[in-house]
Order: C-alpha cells, then sequence, then structure tokens
C-alpha cells in the first residue's frame, strides 16, 4: 500500500473515469456502495476506477474498505491519519484520481450510481462540468432541505452562476477543469463556480436521492453559516486575488470620507450652535474613521506586495489560456 502524496494523471493511464468516494463512519453502508458502483460501472463499458477516502473513521470502515481493495485491483484506498473533513476528502481523492473524468459523490448511499451513466452522457454533449440536483430530496424539510434551498439561491445570486444544488456532491468533471483547484473549508460545493468563472460549460442534471439506510448524517444548520463564510472567501479570490488594493482601498477611503464628513458636522455643530467638541461623539468618530481609512489603504498595498510575490516568485501565470492557434500551425 502506497501512503504517499502522488497526484494521478488521466493522460497516460488508459483510465476513463475515476469515482471519488469519502467516506467516514460507514461500515454498514461500504460492501452494499462498492458493489452499486461497480455494477454501475461495469455497465458503462469504460475503464474506471474507484478511489474512496477514509476520512479518519473509528467503527471499523477501514477493514471494510482494506477487504474491498484486497479483492479488487481498481479500487483505490486513502486512509487520513484523522479525521480532515469532507472538503479534505474530496480533494485527495480528486488529487489520486487517473481518470480523464472524475466523479465525486457521497458514501453514505444516498447518491445512486446509476446516475453516473447520465452525467457521463450529459458530458459527452460538450459540457466540462455536469453537477446534480437532487430535485426530489429525502432528507427533513426543515432541518436540511430549508436552509439547502436558502443556501444555494444565495450562493446562485452571488456567484451568477445558478444552480439548483449545490451540495449535491455527485457530480461529473472533465479533469483539465480541475488542474489547480485547491480546495479548503467546506469548498468543494464550489467547483462549479471556479470552473464558470474560467470559461468551462457547466450545466445540471436531475439526479436519484434516497434515504439514508444506515448510520446518521454527519452535518447540521451549522454548516449553513460556513457555507456562507466560504462563499465570500470565493468571491473575494475571484474577483479581487490579483488587485486586492480595489478592497481595502475602496474601503478605507470610504472610511476616510465618513471621518471627513463627521468631523465637518463637528466644526458645524461647535460654529452654527455652540456644541462643545467634547459634548459630541463626532470628533473621536472622526479620528477613528479615518486611522481605520488610513489602516485599509496600508493593508491593500500589502496585499499587492504579497500577491506579486506569490505570482512572481511561483512563476504563476495571472491567466489560463485555453488554446494557442499560429498560423500553419494550426491549433496547439
Amino acid at each position: 500500500m502506497n501512503d504517499g502524496q502522488g497526484n494521478g494523471s488521466g493522460a497516460d493511464t488508459g483510465i476513463d473515469v475515476t469515482v471519488a468516494i469519502p467516506v467516514y463512519n460507514e461500515a454498514e453502508n461500504i460492501p452494499i456502495l462498492y458493489e452499486r458502483v461497480r455494477a454501475a460501472m461495469e455497465a458503462l463499458g469504460r475503464r474506471w476506477e474507484l478511489v474512496l477516502v477514509d476520512d479518519g473513521s473509528t467503527d471499523g470502515s477501514a477493514a471494510a474498505l482494506d477487504r474491498i481493495a484486497a479483492g479488487d485491483p481498481r479500487v483505490v484506498i486513502l486512509h487520513f491519519r484523522r479525521n480532515y473533513g469532507q472538503t479534505a476528502a474530496f480533494m485527495a481523492g480528486m488529487d489520486h484520481a487517473r481518470g480523464a473524468i472524475i466523479v465525486p459523490m457521497d458514501g453514505d448511499l444516498q447518491n445512486d450510481p446509476a446516475d453516473i451513466v447520465n452525467l457521463l452522457a450529459k458530458l459527452d454533449e460538450g459540457y466540462d462540468v455536469v453537477s446534480g440536483w437532487r430535485k426530489d430530496r429525502q432528507d427533513h424539510a426543515i432541518k436540511r432541505n430549508l436552509p439547502s434551498r436558502l443556501a444555494n439561491g444565495l450562493i446562485s445570486r452571488v456567484s451568477g452562476v445558478h444552480l439548483h444544488d449545490y451540495g449535491c456532491s455527485l457530480k461529473a468533471y472533465r479533469r483539465d477543469v480541475l488542474e489547480g483547484v485547491k480546495l479548503y473549508g467546506e469548498m468543494h460545493r464550489f467547483v462549479p463556480i471556479y470552473a464558470a468563472w474560467n470559461g468551462a460549460r457547466v450545466t445540471e442534471l436531475p439526479v436519484q436521492h434516497h434515504a439514508r439506510l444506515h448510520g446518521e448524517s454527519k452535518y447540521g444548520l451549522e454548516r449553513v453559516l460556513k457555507v456562507v463564510l466560504d462563499l465570500l472567501v470565493v468571491k473575494f479570490l475571484f474577483r479581487y486575488s490579483s488587485k486586492p488594493i480595489y478592497v481595502f482601498g475602496g474601503f478605507g477611503f470610504l472610511s476616510i470620507l465618513a471621518g471627513v464628513t463627521a468631523g465637518v458636522w463637528a466644526v458645524g455643530l461647535k460654529v452654527f450652535a455652540g456644541v462643545s467638541f467634547i459634548l459630541t461623539p463626532l470628533p473621536l468618530l472622526s479620528v477613528f474613521l479615518g486611522a481605520v481609512g488610513i489602516l485599509s489603504i496600508l493593508m491593500g498595498l500589502l496585499a499587492e506586495m504579497l500577491n506579486r510575490t506569490y505570482h512572481e516568485s511561483q512563476g504563476k501565470a495571472v491567466y489560463k489560456i485555453s488554446r494557442i492557434v499560429r498560423d500553419g500551425d494550426g491549433a496547439a
């Protein structure tokens, strides 16, 4: 068993599809999950592999996964040293995937592997990302479905990428869409946004959703706040990572303007109404806002320096090329 940090490549392995599944305390579900994935993938007639990521399970899932891998060379097991969370598990699965197409899904049997064939057929129409949509979701209406609808509406509005179900783990990606993508927090759900912002063709497809047979959900209402905060990070990184001075500087100038306004107001009260400076908080507010504004602008300049260091020290380009055409050479 190899426990290194290798990164697979679908270019020279001949593997068409990688199914990547994070697993955390799903010992009862694992054998059923494997049989369903195997049946679905063998019916496709394509070369495939299954990457199962054990996210620090404590219930016997690790042993169940190892038994499956021992009997099927198409199965790869990644064991985490501890529980790192769903996003880290998805990232590990993608990093070690060797297929030209990567299909992540949940390991709790609520996603149906039989839907993979439909996702791949949609990809064949020319799309780069196909996102599953749990149109008839089998979860608690108040605890899970309502917060999910609110979060999906907010994400679609802020990102400009309109999908009904960002939380559905069952998706299909072309490998090149995921190149250079690094996931943190709860950001695995935002990969279609990254892809769309970088020119990928993104669509969605209704998929089946089953009620959980064994075990308990690992997620609650607290995840909604995490999603909102991660969305702010995603929006900032896409819009302003190459020009952070626009955010910090803009806020700084607004703060300074508000401080000047408060100062003028305080002077006006002194001159026209005889109100002493010590009887109003406006002078203190003016100084505070001015200081905050100056510090914000300085932070923006510091962020600009860090941004240039990041790109120039690592030779990272600030653009991505889809293809190059040279006269006489054709497309490259």
